[in-house]
């Protein structure tokens, strides 16, 4: 058994990749060598390159989600519903006309939510999550920081992605992650001047992971200048399945060549063009978008001083 096939396999096995706790249950035998066969696919899945499996459906990408993101969120159905419904009624402005069946990115830059979502939009029907995970926007009340946009922003060839240098900034920051990630642009946006003033003004729209050692572990919190910062490994699989790369294919499918598409990169037939920015206007942070680890308040430790000496307590005897 090749790990190819193995990972045909996890695609193929739909629905049981969800490892009910039954996996082990008493009584069912028969059951199990098929259900590790499954198990060791779903490995096998997360080690094969990305142009290795064919997908048959696009709700497959959430299996492939779950093993390749390494920083994810546990959206409850409901939210993940009022989501899809925010993204549908996003979808129906003037001037977008009626998009085919494609992936969609969104952006919930609530400062109590700070998440991006992955969301499968069949033409005529509600969308259908496939992951989400912890993000980063605007950070205002510093110089040269812009509170992040709100809106649908078409990823088109205008303004044509790059790939990030590797290069450190005076503070030894990686801004845009490591050498090759690949920095996706949505051109110049109004945007709300996170100082002085708060004017509006021109800001450079782009979606692109960060330093790893640094910025990685706060994501989930404000932070950025007001581009959209997200985990490595999402912009690994955006970049490696052309989820926003509708009109990037168009352009190959006519000729052109792209340097910034990787020769690997496995485009599925329905590869989008939208990146959707919203404010949900939390009054709270819900359990499911925790604040990152590296932000949230260490319990005081106990100290380890020793308590003051005291003088001995002498007690006067009758001569």
């Amino acid at each position: 058994m090749s790990p190819a096939w193995l990972a045909e396999q996890a695609i193929s096995a739909r629905g049981a990749l969800q490892m009910p706790g039954s996996i082990a249950a008493p009584g069912n035998w028969q059951a199990r060598p098929n259900r590790l066969l499954r198990l060791v696919a779903r490995c096998a899945l997360a080690l094969l390159p990305c142009s290795a499996v064919a997908l048959a459906s696009p709700l497959e990408m959430a299996t492939i989600y779950a093993t390749r993101v390494d920083q994810r969120l546990d959206v409850p159905a409901d939210e993940a519903q009022r989501y899809a419904a925010l993204i549908d009624e996003r979808l129906q402005q003037p001037g977008l006309g009626a998009p085919a069946s494609q992936y969609v990115v969104l952006v919930d830059r609530s400062p109590l939510v700070q998440a991006v979502f992955v969301y499968f939009k069949p033409r005529g029907e509600l969308p259908q999550l496939i992951g989400a995970s912890p993000a980063s926007t605007g950070r205002t009340g510093r110089f040269d920081h812009f509170e992040t946009p709100t809106g649908v922003f078409p990823h088109t060839l205008v303004n044509p992605d790059f790939r990030a240098e590797g290069s450190r900034n005076a503070r030894g920051i990686r801004g845009y992650g490591v050498r090759g990630m690949r920095v996706f642009d949505f051109g110049w946006q109004a945007a709300r001047q996170g100082w002085g003033a708060q004017r509006l003004a021109a800001m450079r729209l782009q979606m692109h992971a960060t330093d790893p050692a640094v910025l990685e572990r706060r994501l989930g919190s404000v932070q950025s200048k007001g581009c959209v910062r997200i985990p490595a490994s999402l912009d690994r699989l955006i970049d490696q399945y052309g989820l926003l790369d509708a009109d990037y294919d168009q352009a190959l499918a006519q000729g052109k060549t792209l340097w910034v598409l990787r020769p690997q990169r496995q485009p599925t037939p329905w590869s989008g063009r939208y990146l959707i920015i919203l404010e949900s206007q939390r009054q709270e942070r819900p359990a499911w978008a925790p604040l990152p680890l590296a932000l949230q308040p260490r319990p005081m430790r106990p100290s380890r001083r020793k308590p003051p000496m005291q003088e001995p307590h002498h007690v006067s005897r009758p001569q």
